[in-house]
């Protein structure tokens, strides 16, 4: 077994190496002047089985084009088989048509993986579970819910009630309610545009409880403040938000920040970059053991669905 990573989030890559007790393998993965990529495996592979650690965030063109490149140039070196692991599954959110004229990106993306030899997926809470239904290879998608369920378990123990963002994210949240044996409410959400939304009114009673927010990803944080800003007019006593990814774009800090969000709890699936590092609100939870766990399932042609029993 060896384990690549490109530029996008070599922390977590060393990391799960770490846990795994191996090296990381030597790559190089630079740009050229012009904007081309390019790369070159530093050491033998002929036979090995290989896992590429690169989750497609933001510059998700530039870390989607790396781990193609990569997977071609290890495809050429004979590696017996690649899996890809993506943390973050970039273009997840364009899953279907919802408009005339529009293209299914999430489907694209699976296909250029699997055509310059991607054999197998290993993911981490992809944005729609029928994404794996885009691949012909095996797609193991692990969740990041152990990882919060420690943390809310240990950190947010005062009367907590699990509150879902929308009508989409009621089935997870109510997982994590069952867990954690906690209430559950609902705020009905309406979406103007993408990344534009506009929260309504709480389904479920939250007076008095400390409100926990539950999202599979925080892009530009509009739909938790004005969440948490709908929780606290509600009566809620306090309200923090997790997600499994971070990719605070656009105004997600300043919005942050602003807001009634106490603290918001994210994984490592995405690196923190700017001023997301600077924020006393968020607290960053390290999923690379999980992944690393799963890696050496994968490999031992063990049971990934055995590390959530």
């Amino acid at each position: 077994m060896k384990v690549f990573a490109g530029n996008a989030n070599p922390e977590l890559a060393e990391a799960i190496c770490g846990h795994m007790g191996i090296k990381l393998s030597k790559a190089e993965v630079r740009t050229f002047s012009d904007g081309e990529i390019f790369v070159e495996i530093g050491e033998n592979v002929r036979g090995s089985d290989i896992f590429v650690i690169q989750p497609t965030c933001p510059p998700v063109n530039d870390n989607l084009m790396e781990l193609v490149i990569m997977v071609d140039a290890l495809r050429r070196s004979s590696a017996r088989r690649i899996t890809a692991v993506l943390p973050y599954y970039g273009y997840a959110r364009q899953d279907r048509k919802v408009r005339p004229r529009v293209p299914i990106t999430a489907k694209v993306v699976a296909e250029m993986m699997m055509v310059v030899g991607v054999r197998r997926v290993l993911t981490m809470d992809l944005h729609a579970g029928q994404i794996q239904g885009f691949f012909n290879i095996p797609v193991d998608n692990l969740y990041a819910a152990p990882v919060l369920l420690d943390y809310i378990s240990k950190e947010l123990t005062n009367d907590v009630i699990m509150v879902s963002p929308d009508a989409g994210g009621v089935e997870r949240t109510r997982a994590f309610a069952k867990r954690l044996n906690a209430d559950l409410a609902i705020i009905d959400k309406r979406r103007a545009r993408a990344n534009e939304c506009q929260a309504m009114n709480v389904i479920g009673d939250v007076k008095g409880k400390t409100a926990i927010l539950l999202d599979d990803m925080v892009d530009t944080a509009g739909t938790l403040c004005s969440g948490a800003e709908m929780l606290m007019k509600a009566g809620a006593k306090e309200v923090h938000a997790c997600c499994s990814h971070g990719v605070l774009s656009g105004p997600a800090i300043e919005r942050i920040d602003n807001s009634m969000i106490k603290s918001l709890v994210i994984t490592d699936s995405i690196p923190l970059r700017g001023a997301a590092r600077d924020s006393k609100k968020i607290k960053v939870l390290s999923v690379s053991k999980l992944l690393g766990e799963a890696i050496q399932c994968i490999h031992n042609e063990d049971s990934v669905s055995s590390l959530f029993v």
